[in-house]
C-alpha cells in the first residue's frame, strides 16, 4: 500500500455522491498560522499590560498571570474561531483554508476542541516542530492534533455557480416571502452541503430510485435544521422541492452565491 502524501481528499457518500477537497500543504498552513500566531501576540501584549497592575500586588503574581492569559487565549482563539466561522481562523480566511471533518460529516465541537487542544504537543518543543514533521509525514497533511479529532485542513472553494434556470426555475418560492429567514438560510449554510445539493440535483436522473429519495430527504433535513420556516411555507413541499427552493433562497436571484 502506497504511503505517498495525499493532494486531495475524495468522499463518496452512501448514496453515491463523489466530491473532493484540494488539501491544504504544511507551507500554507504554516503561513496562515503565522497569521494567528501574530493575533495572538498582540492580544497577549494587551493583556499583559493589563496583568501589570498586578505588579503592585506581587511580581510573581502578574508573570504568572501574563502566562496564563498567553496560554488561555492561545487555546481559545482557535477553538472559538473554528467554530464560529465553521472551520476558519483570521488566518485560515487570510488563506482561503478550512478544517473539515475527514469523512465529509458536518465539523463538531469536539473535534475542533480536541485539535486546538493538543496545540500544546503540537507545538513542541517550539515552531511546531512535531506538528510539522506529523503533517509532512501524514497522507493527508495532519498534524497530531487532526489525527485525534480525525479533521483535515483543506482550501477553501465556493460551489460552482449552478444554472438555475434548470434546477430550480425561477417561480414563486415560498421560501422568499420570509426575508429575514431566508437571509439566515443564506448566512448559515454550509458551503460543503451547498456543493453536495446542487450536485444532488443536476445530477438527480443518474441516481436509483430510493437512493434519490434518501439523498434528498437527507438534505431537506439538513436545510431545515438550520432554519426553521414556518408551516405554511413549506406545506405541500417534496424534500426535493425544497431543497430546489433552498438553492434559490441561498444563489439569489441573480444566480450567484448570496454571501
Amino acid at each position: 500500500m502506497s504511503t505517498a502524501r495525499k493532494s486531495s481528499l475524495v468522499i463518496e457518500t452512501p448514496e453515491g455522491v463523489t466530491f473532493s477537497y484540494q488539501l491544504a500543504t504544511p507551507v500554507t498552513r504554516a503561513l496562515a498560522w503565522t497569521i494567528d500566531a501574530a493575533v495572538i501576540v498582540w492580544a497577549s501584549y494587551a493583556a499583559a499590560k493589563v496583568t501589570q497592575v498586578a505588579n503592585l500586588l506581587s511580581p510573581d503574581l502578574a508573570a504568572a498571570l501574563g502566562v496564563a492569559s498567553f496560554f488561555a487565549f492561545w487555546m481559545a482563539y482557535g477553538t472559538v474561531l473554528e467554530w464560529r466561522w465553521r472551520g476558519q481562523t483570521l488566518g485560515k480566511r487570510v488563506l482561503g483554508l478550512r478544517v473539515i471533518d475527514a469523512q465529509g460529516l458536518r465539523l463538531q465541537f469536539p473535534q475542533i476542541a480536541i485539535r486546538n487542544l493538543l496545540r500544546v504537543v503540537d507545538g513542541l518543543p517550539m515552531l511546531y516542530l512535531v506538528g510539522g514533521i506529523a503533517a509532512f509525514v501524514s497522507r493527508k497533511g495532519q498534524r497530531l492534533g487532526d489525527l485525534a479529532a480525525n479533521t483535515v485542513v483543506a482550501i477553501e472553494r465556493s460551489p460552482r455557480e449552478p444554472d438555475l434556470e434548470r434546477i430550480a426555475p425561477a417561480k414563486y418560492n415560498s421560501l422568499l416571502a420570509y426575508p429575514h429567514l431566508a437571509a439566515r438560510l443564506r448566512s448559515v449554510a454550509g458551503p460543503e452541503a451547498v456543493g453536495i445539493a446542487v450536485r444532488a440535483v443536476s445530477q438527480r436522473d443518474g441516481y436509483e430510485p430510493a437512493a434519490r429519495v434518501e439523498l434528498f430527504r437527507e438534505l431537506a433535513a439538513y436545510f431545515r435544521s438550520l432554519v426553521p420556516f414556518p408551516e405554511a411555507a413549506v406545506e405541500g413541499l417534496t424534500d426535493e422541492q425544497y431543497v430546489r427552493s433552498a438553492l434559490r433562497v441561498i444563489y439569489g436571484a441573480g444566480g450567484r452565491l448570496a454571501r
